[in-house]
């Protein structure tokens, strides 16, 4: 067993955990935190996708161990004050999503799209920035509505609440 610590979400978390424990794992078992889906269990999917440090990875394939020290934020952590984040009130908006299973990684995926490359992004730019996440059930075009409608109303936030 080894020690891991992070800060998830705004509030530092600690447990004892076996070296091979996954992030996705850490999250979901130990902190309950289940709005991050295991969908694949390969990276193929995104349906895992969180930010550690600022940054989009896959958590089905990013052991706990390497995120101690970690800034992690899970979809649960996006909602600031009970008001959702601007691109989860876009997925809702636009209806993008079916089932919902993709829809925490894609909105993960599609927040850090728009930090890494602003909101002025057009069809073809998102479609390729979420490549990484499949949806099994619809034909993409509600998500990037809601991609695209999420990134002009996240340009009207201050940069921390991003």
């Amino acid at each position: 067993m080894v020690h891991v610590t992070m800060t998830v979400n705004g509030r530092q978390a600690s447990a004892e955990v076996d070296p091979r424990t996954l992030l996705v794992q850490f999250l979901r078992d130990n902190l309950r935190l289940t709005g991050t889906h295991v969908g694949c269990d390969t990276s193929q999917c995104g349906a895992c996708v969180v930010h550690v440090d600022g940054e989009a990875i896959k958590s089905c394939t990013t052991l706990a161990v390497t995120c101690n020290g970690a800034q992690v934020t899970t979809i649960e952590g996006l909602a600031q004050g009970g008001k959702l984040h601007p691109m989860q009130q876009a997925f809702q908006d636009n209806h993008g999503l079916q089932c919902g299973f993709c829809t925490p990684g894609m909105i993960m995926a599609a927040v850090d799209l728009v930090n890494r490359e602003g909101p002025n992004l057009d069809e073809a730019a998102i479609r390729h920035g979420l490549d990484g996440n499949i949806c099994r059930c619809t034909g993409y075009h509600n998500i990037v509505k809601s991609v695209a409608q999420g990134a002009r109303e996240m340009a009207a936030l201050p940069k921390a609440a991003e």
